[in-house]
């Protein structure tokens, strides 16, 4: 690999690592809301929207840099990858509409999209702890 390709790798493993820790939060978070008095709705919907969104951004930049493994690759032909694309706008852009159709399409018309988004994570964590180790 050259100095030039690892250097986009470290690039697109911080924006791993930023939408990694925003899943932890996530799942924190409901932890609490679901033993407590579950008014941390809110903070929930906080971490699982910068995470999704955040999500996008290495797939993104995954295509761009036309990584190859073969179970992030096929995760990534999934109809989801579009509207997680537009719920990250959503996020990323104001919406003068609360229940914008970028938010909600991602659930209504995605497909097994907590696990998808879940296997990707996994998936991606995966492969940025070989390639980090084995320091390519």
């Amino acid at each position: 690999m050259t100095l030039a390709s690892k250097e986009k790798l470290l690039s697109l493993h911080r924006y791993f690592i930023w939408a990694n820790k925003m899943r932890q939060n996530f799942d924190e978070t409901l932890k609490y809301s679901v033993t407590q008095d579950g008014s941390n709705g809110m903070d929930a919907f906080m971490y699982m929207g910068y995470w999704y969104a955040t999500m996008y951004l290495v797939a993104d930049g995954w295509r761009e840099l036309k990584l190859k493994d073969d179970q992030i690759n096929e995760l990534l032909k999934s109809d989801n990858l579009e509207l997680l694309r537009r719920y990250r706008n959503g996020v990323f852009h104001y919406q003068k509409t609360y229940n914008d159709a970028r938010f909600t399409d991602l659930y209504q018309n995605g497909k097994d999209v907590v696990d998808w988004v879940r296997q990707l994570n996994q998936e991606l964590a995966r492969y940025f702890l070989i390639e980090m180790k084995l320091g390519h």
